[in-house]
């Protein structure tokens, strides 16, 4: 891994109006991130300009997170604004289908909307919590929710953000789903997972279970990860931080970064 990019949820409070947003990338880009991918639409603001900020950092845009409903329902604004923002990623957070009838129905339609951005020039992205690797769905034909979108959702025209914290929280083996996702996935999002995190009190007793955490102070082999995923295809590595034990999301980030730069870039 030569470089690295930061998930700007990761610190979206910093995306509120644009001084807060230029300040936002040359900070990010102080911590060593070259890369981010957006959340959201930033509606504040004219796409290029967002842009021109996050060149004038040396940041660049790999991917996004959009509005679902805008990629259905605004076609060419879609295009354009990725277009603007300079990536062929379109991403979306997840999709909560609750039966195996919204599931289809939803893979049927991202299949449809990817075929169209194909053609221009694009591919739509899927970004995994935890929930997609339940057992929910296996009552129904033994697969989860994750292992039809990756058997059912077009291999040409869709690629997986993999967000390998989710995935280990859901006690996967991460290296074993990232060859078999081979060529399917272009950013992996990448956040720790500590062992023992006291959620709270239940029944007069301390609950603790695996909990989010920044780069580097959980247990994930991300040496092996990073090494597996560059065998397999992976152009981009993107922070998520969302669990902060800082207390501040820029301190977050910059603790995340720091252990990178440290153990796990390239020399």
């Amino acid at each position: 891994m030569k470089e690295f990019g930061l998930q700007l949820w990761s610190i979206r409070d910093e995306f509120q109006d644009k001084e807060h947003t230029r300040a936002a990338f040359k900070t990010i880009a102080s911590y060593g991130y070259t890369q981010a991918q957006t959340a959201g639409a930033y509606d504040f603001i004219d796409p290029a300009e967002f842009r021109k900020y996050a060149d004038d950092a040396g940041v660049k845009i790999v991917g996004t997170h959009y509005k679902w409903e805008r990629i259905k329902n605004d076609i060419p604004g879609t295009i354009a604004y990725h277009r603007t923002l300079g990536t062929d990623e379109i991403g979306i957070g997840g999709y909560g289908a609750k039966t195996m009838e919204e599931l289809r129905e939803f893979i049927k339609t991202f299949n449809d909307l990817a075929k169209i951005y194909h053609k221009e020039g694009f591919v739509l992205s899927y970004h995994n919590h935890s929930g997609e690797f339940s057992n929910e769905f296996k009552v129904y034909e033994g697969k989860t929710r994750y292992d039809h979108l990756l058997d059912e959702l077009d291999p040409e025209a869709v690629k997986f953000n993999l967000d390998a914290g989710w995935a280990q929280m859901a006690g996967m083996d991460v290296r074993a789903l990232i060859e078999r996702m081979a060529g399917r996935i272009n950013i992996i999002h990448v956040k720790d997972v500590q062992a023992q995190y006291c959620y709270g009190i239940l029944d007069g007793h301390h609950f603790y279970g695996p909990e989010r955490i920044e780069v580097g102070r959980g247990n994930m082999n991300y040496k092996g990860i990073i090494e597996t995923a560059e065998k397999c295809g992976v152009k981009y590595f993107v922070v998520e931080d969302e669990f902060y034990s800082t207390g501040n999301p820029l301190e977050s980030v910059k603790m995340s970064a720091d252990y990178i730069k440290a153990n796990l870039l390239e020399k």
